[in-house]
């Protein structure tokens, strides 16, 4: 099965360069593998839409979405380039049709990408109102971007509601998963050309 061999080489890449902190096998199938197929509550992925991953470090959620569901189309982007490497050696001993990696900041590959996309996803990255303007941009209107989130998330929701309106979105659900809560935002109108801020500001200034 391909989930196994993504299993297998993130546990071999583990060796010689830390993509994860779970060392297991069943930890990563359990807690990374499985819980990003919770995407597919909040969304239909069994057709062809295009979907972003923004932060994608090992690949998650984005490569077992893939794999799970080949229709999509999928980018992944990171900074770090030998996150990028270790993606681009998955996309090609997984075979992986309309798959493509970019290493770069958010806040830059947007330049090119600016809502181009049906869906962007993302997990464990940044808080929500950061994470927002770092997603948002790439998303069509009429799109969603699906945060996925750990199980105290109220505050954060509360402190991140400006920012999502700002930036064209609405928050239209939270959906209670094993992990946390999928936190489901629909682009409502086009992100105004000031956002995203330049590549460190929506960290170091979140709106």
């Amino acid at each position: 099965m391909l989930s196994d061999v993504f299993i297998d080489e993130i546990a071999a890449w583990n060796k010689k360069f830390n993509l994860t902190g779970l060392k297991n096998r069943e930890e990563i199938r359990q807690k990374l593998y499985l819980d990003s197929l919770n995407i597919a509550r909040a969304v239909d992925l069994s057709k062809k839409i295009k979907v972003i991953d923004v932060g994608t470090g090992a690949g998650f959620p984005g490569i077992p979405l893939k794999i799970e569901y080949p229709d999509i189309e999928l980018t992944l982007i990171d900074s770090i380039a030998k996150k990028i490497e270790f993606i681009e050696h998955l996309i090609n001993i997984l075979h992986l049709k309309d798959t493509a990696a970019i290493c770069g900041r958010a806040e830059d590959v947007v330049k090119t990408l600016r809502e181009c996309f049906d869906l962007a996803v993302s997990r464990a990255v940044a808080r929500l109102n950061t994470l927002s303007e770092y997603c948002l941009p790439f998303v069509k209107v009429g799109g969603q971007f699906i945060a996925q989130k750990g199980p105290n998330i109220e505050d954060e929701i509360k402190d991140s509601m400006p920012a999502i309106t700002a930036l064209g979105g609405a928050l239209i659900d939270k959906i209670k998963v094993p992990s946390g809560y999928l936190i489901v935002i629909n682009k409502v109108s086009h992100t105004p050309a000031k956002y995203p801020r330049r590549a460190g500001i929506p960290a170091k200034k979140p709106l």
